[in-house]
């Protein structure tokens, strides 16, 4: 596993070097917009919390499909920041979740993710190798997400920042 992730990881890496726009697009890269969201308190943090992207320029790629033409490996990349917002206080946090990224999705739902750089990562209680709250994890790292949500985060070399105590 240690030697499939991180050849995945070097792959990521060869193919989300940094482009100019224009060859992005050329080669196949489209716009994967992020959505606003809401959890409830107890959810990820003990408080009501709304995530909106402010910046939000993240492309995807599709680099390979399975026989019946569904997504199989899908890079990602781009600069993408969230406003994360307590609602009952009001205190907000811009996050950096501007990593890069190739996503394994696998036929019984769970995902593998090569990761390179802040990404976003929000974990239910019991539900992660992260205590429930929500996390930008920064650095060189895999995040396997089994069929039934759990979050299996193996860093080779990074950091989490955790996203609730700083709108607590």
């Amino acid at each position: 596993m240690r030697r499939t992730a991180l050849t995945t990881l070097t792959l990521a890496a060869a193919l989300l070097g940094t482009q100019p726009a224009t060859a992005a697009a050329e080669e196949g890269w489209e716009p994967a917009p992020s959505t606003p969201w809401d959890v409830a308190a107890g959810v990820r943090c003990d408080f009501p919390v709304h995530g909106e992207p402010v910046v939000d320029e993240v492309v995807r790629r599709v680099l390979s499909s399975y026989p019946d033409g569904s997504e199989r490996r899908v890079a990602y990349k781009g600069d993408l920041v969230i406003r994360v917002t307590n609602t009952e206080t009001g205190a907000a946090h811009d996050a950096d979740a501007s990593g890069s990224a190739v996503v394994e999705y696998r036929r019984d739902g769970s995902q593998l993710w090569a990761v390179h750089g802040p990404v976003f990562v929000g974990v239910g209680a019991g539900q992660g190798t992260l205590p429930r709250g929500l996390y930008i994890v920064d650095g060189v790292y895999t995040m396997d997400i089994s069929a039934t949500g759990y979050k299996a985060v193996h860093l080779v070399r990074g950091t989490t920042d955790d996203l609730c105590a700083r709108i607590d």
